[in-house]
């Protein structure tokens, strides 16, 4: 039996076993409690013995982090708990010593980091991670219950979809023969051409809509950038839909169900999780989440946000101008403003990637971010460009190998429509729902410059 299965019906006066790992161990003269968790639910049961139960000098030695099987009744508790269990025989199924890192105390998340193999033992990351779990659960039941397609794109490729140069690069060449000699022959490599880890699938996927309508990646991209921010990891995951005939409003309309879908099967799913959350990480995180269910997303042209802030005789750190991106504050002055999540579209197009909808006013793009209070940029997206001559006269000023993309041309040769997707980072939004701030502690093993543990 399984602990979370205790607290979804009455079992008192039942008999039951439970295995699971010992979190504390409170020794007093005429009995002795384990709090004990199986990692079913982030609740622990407490577990209750006397010096009548066999092998009771080894049992009462038995430290924090050891595995249990336990046998017993469960009995009405005369503490803090609804219920115990009342052991009549315990099993010793796997030792912990005292070097075991993890102790009933308070540990800095920095410490846990170090212990990142462990971590998900403690409270803070059991939650995290089993939100983690729903979240992903959430997302695949939103786009499967709307007849999207799930496209696995290439972690390994020879495009790079934001043309930044942060990819990492897969070779087999010999790379102290490449210093020595200072010459690349990317003709003798695997792939007979340079080539690296995916920094978006999202090109490829642009394919599987033309023939599915819908689709949408969820999985790994990694980029090169060396940054030590709390939102930047090297490696992190990426949900990417792709839909055919659907122009950018089309797409804000998406993005706004897609999101109050995942966050309220979050709330529904991990409730235990999301109110320890909000009792110990962010107070007043399940208002925040119910909040954002209930707003209505406002939806503002980049030129009059930068004339609200320009008007708004606000002293900023930077001053807000046309054509130019916005910074953190502008963000926050933005959703406090309209007091609730803000889609900002038609950006200057010298600012955005190469392959979104150029308007008729020949400066901006049909692009949009969804900025969400307390949480500024969270999602962006754009009608991608179905003018085949557009696009590759926007490739050559930007001095794109064309070469490289005749296949992504190609696309507006075969068949063209109007199409737009978007692309959210997956441990953004885990930082948003859980409130906890830092990328490093909502992937289980983060990878940033400097750090590849395990």
């Amino acid at each position: 039996m399984d602990i979370k299965d205790l607290f979804k019906e009455n079992y008192i006066g039942k008999d039951v076993v439970i295995s699971g790992w010992v979190r504390n161990h409170r020794k007093q003269s005429n009995f002795a409690f384990i709090e004990l968790s199986d990692g079913t639910t982030i609740k622990t049961l407490q577990v209750v013995y006397t010096p009548e139960i066999e092998d009771f000098e080894k049992i009462n030695k038995v430290l924090v982090g050891s595995a249990l099987e336990v046998h017993g009744k469960i009995i009405k508790s005369q503490g803090k708990q609804d219920f115990e269990l009342a052991a009549d025989r315990i099993l010793v199924l796997g030792e912990c010593d005292e070097t075991y890192p993890i102790q009933p105390k308070r540990h800095t998340r920095e410490f846990l980091r170090e212990q990142a193999y462990l971590r998900p033992r403690t409270n803070l990351f059991n939650a995290v991670f089993r939100v983690r779990s729903v979240a992903a659960a959430g997302i695949h039941e939103y786009f499967q219950k709307n007849g999207y397609v799930y496209f696995h794109a290439p972690i390994i490729t020879a495009s790079d979809c934001e043309g930044a140069g942060e990819m990492f690069q897969v070779t087999t060449l010999d790379l102290n023969r490449i210093a020595k000699d200072g010459k690349v022959d990317y003709s003798k490599d695997f792939y007979g051409k340079s080539a690296g880890l995916t920094v978006s699938g999202q090109l490829e996927a642009e394919t599987f809509a033309t023939a599915f309508k819908k689709t949408y990646t969820f999985g790994p991209t990694f980029r090169a950038e060396n940054s030590n921010t709390k939102v930047h990891a090297s490696e992190f995951w990426m949900i990417e839909p792709e839909i055919a005939f659907c122009d950018l409003e089309g797409d804000m309309d998406i993005m706004e169900e897609m999101l109050k879908y995942v966050v309220k099967y979050v709330l529904d799913n991990a409730k235990d999780e999301m109110e320890f959350l909000d009792s110990f990480v962010e107070k007043g995180l399940i208002d925040k989440l119910n909040r954002l269910l209930n707003s209505n997303f406002t939806r503002i042209d980049h030129k009059d946000v930068i004339k609200l802030l320009k008007e708004s005789g606000q002293k900023w750190e930077f001053e807000p101008e046309y054509g130019q991106d916005i910074a953190k504050e502008h963000e926050k002055y933005i959703t406090e403003y309209f007091n609730g999540p803000v889609f900002i579209k038609n950006w200057p197009k010298d600012i955005k990637a190469f392959y979104m909808k150029q308007n008729a006013d020949g400066e901006t793009v049909a692009a949009v971010d969804l900025e969400v209070p307390e949480a500024g940029e969270l999602m962006g997206g754009s009608q991608r460009e179905e003018d085949y001559d557009k696009l590759l006269t926007r490739m050559k000023e930007l001095g794109m190998d064309e070469t490289e993309l005749d296949w992504y041309l190609n696309l507006r040769k075969y068949g063209t429509c109007v199409h737009s997707g978007f692309g959210m980072g997956f441990e953004r939004l885990l930082i948003y729902l859980t409130g906890v701030d830092n990328i490093r502690d909502v992937i289980p093993y983060p990878r940033t410059p400097g750090n590849c543990l395990y």
